[in-house]
């Protein structure tokens, strides 16, 4: 979806345990790069391909990658990007995230018994085969270089202008983004759309829950006309006056 001119909101859907998920990726773009904002599940490249080819571009071309933060979600096909591009490039993420999406350390979500509790929720249906696989991926997640480190409150010379926002809390160094042109921000994780209407974080995603909502009064800073959650999509109902009564309840 097209929000503004540079800016437009990715919608990927697929099967995911069972049931028909879709998440948000984000394309901004001006007349020297393209910009994604997060990569989908592992094994999404070729539906992040055709939302690409939709728009008229290539991943050939992506020329920078913004990681919001650590989530198999978010950073499973960024090796395969990676790897398709011919400009090699540059990969932003926040200094805490840093390390787990190298491969440094495990993901916080990832824990042996968390992988254990997924495993137990599948479907019954599920082949014995695609159950192993699924455990392989979350014992061993896609990994890739972070080249640049993404600064609380400063402003990427990117699309326009990218402002961006430390929003701890849905993980350690969960980060949104502020797009100046469009007045869009890109919530990634810190908000969720559900039945239309915006909603605060997830509790039970949020690796911190009290610090994931304290993080919300940091985006009542900002004058904002859209919200693109990477759940739930597009939110344009007064967005500034929902956000502040997220923020303060």
């Amino acid at each position: 979806m097209l929000i503004n001119q540079g800016i437009k909101m990715l919608e990927i859907s697929a099967a995911m345990m069972g049931r028909i998920e879709t998440i948000h990726p984000t394309l901004i773009w001006d007349h020297q790069n393209l910009v994604l904002i997060d990569t989908g599940y592992p094994g999404q490249f070729a539906l992040i391909q055709e939302q690409l080819s939709s728009c008229g571009v290539s991943v050939q071309v992506i020329t920078k990658i913004i990681i919001s933060h650590q989530d198999l979600d978010h950073i499973g096909s960024l090796p395969d990007v990676i790897r398709n591009s011919n400009r090699t490039p540059e990969v932003f993420a926040s200094e805490i995230e840093k390390p787990y999406i190298e491969g440094d350390k495990r993901l916080v979500k990832l824990s042996p018994e968390s992988i254990t509790q997924a495993l137990a929720s599948l479907p019954a249906a599920v082949p014995p085969e695609w159950k192993n696989a699924f455990r392989h991926t979350l014992e061993n997640p896609p990994q890739a270089e972070v080249n640049s480190i993404l600064h609380d409150g400063e402003e990427l010379p990117l699309g326009g202008g990218i402002i961006v926002i430390h929003t701890p809390g849905h993980t350690p160094g969960h980060t949104s983004l502020y797009h100046r042109p469009s007045k869009t921000l890109i919530a990634a994780d810190a908000m969720n759309v559900r039945d239309g209407q915006l909603l605060g974080p997830d509790p039970a995603a949020s690796s911190d829950l009290a610090l994931a909502k304290l993080s919300l009064q940091k985006l009542t800073h900002y004058d904002i006309h859209n919200v693109i959650c990477y759940h739930g999509g597009l939110y344009t109902d007064n967005p500034n006056q929902r956000i502040r009564e997220l923020a303060y309840e």
